[in-house]
């Protein structure tokens, strides 16, 4: 692993490291690392962003959570990750986390996935159940098998001119992720994915289901919604819940598609209850 310097003040207080992994060099950002700082026994929370999400984007629920140690990583030609040199599988990135932890020493994890790393969520915990303690499915659908969002916004999402330019970039995340919500999400932090990396994120999805392996998830899970999700409609988050037995749903009002944005505090505090 070879280190880098630590955001700016007043930016992402995460501590970013690159590493070599499964023949992928991926980004990762740290927050309170610190074991004394944090809850003890507890494990580290890897939050896993939506599509083009960049670690610093995720600064506002880090800084909700100052006792959790949380650990994010920037997806293949997402942020300041290197562009991958082929396409890849949702179950191959599942394995590039198992590896990624593997080579951090850590056994056990809890997951959060937002949107499309909801969908990553799901199959880590399909193939390493014995890696993952509690799961929670934000924002996110069963792949393929979802019900859409309006053809507007499905035929933006499916141009990655669309979002590979900043400008374009800021104009489209703003109507995918403030779609509904009352609040406004920052895009401050947003830089825009590469061409390749945002299509190779595209294709993964578009490729996988969790339909047929969802009700084989033996864990706690919670699935978290908005009822004003134009992204993903929350009938998705209703067929999460009624598929994984035993599962908890929680749903939300006025927060849109990045509600865990729009609504930090609220979020951070369900997120710990379900963790504690």
């Amino acid at each position: 692993m070879t280190s880098q310097t630590k955001s700016r003040p007043n930016a992402c207080t995460a501590a970013f490291t690159d590493v070599g992994v499964a023949g992928r060099r991926l980004r990762i950002g740290q927050w309170h690392a610190d074991p004394g700082g944090t809850a003890p026994g507890m494990p580290p929370l890897v939050i896993l962003g939506g599509i083009g999400m960049n670690i610093e984007m995720l600064e506002p629920l880090a800084h909700r959570m100052p006792r959790r140690h949380l650990i994010s990583v920037d997806m293949p030609g997402i942020g300041k990750s290197p562009d991958p040199i082929f396409p890849y599988t949702m179950a191959q990135i599942a394995l590039t986390l198992a590896s990624l932890f593997d080579r951090m020493q850590i056994d056990q994890v809890d997951v959060l996935g937002i949107s499309w790393g909801g969908a990553v969520a799901q199959q880590f915990a399909f193939q390493h159940r014995a890696r993952i303690r509690r799961l929670i499915l934000a924002s996110t659908s069963s792949g393929n098998v979802m019900m859409p969002a309006g053809a507007a916004m499905m035929n933006h999402l499916f141009d990655p001119k669309e979002y590979t330019v900043e400008a374009a970039l800021r104009r489209n995340l703003a109507m995918v992720y403030n779609g509904g919500g009352a609040g406004q999400v920052s895009l401050n932090a947003a830089t825009a994915p590469s061409p390749l990396g945002y299509t190779y994120q595209v294709a993964a999805f578009a490729g996988w289901t969790s339909a047929g392996f969802l009700p084989l998830l033996s864990l706690p899970v919670l699935v978290m919604a908005d009822n004003e999700d134009q992204f993903i409609p929350v009938s998705n988050a209703h067929f999460l819940h009624n598929a994984i037995p035993g599962s908890r749903i929680e749903l939300s009002d006025g927060g849109g598609h990045l509600f865990m944005l729009t609504q930090p505090e609220r979020f951070a505090q369900a997120v710990g209850d379900f963790l504690d």
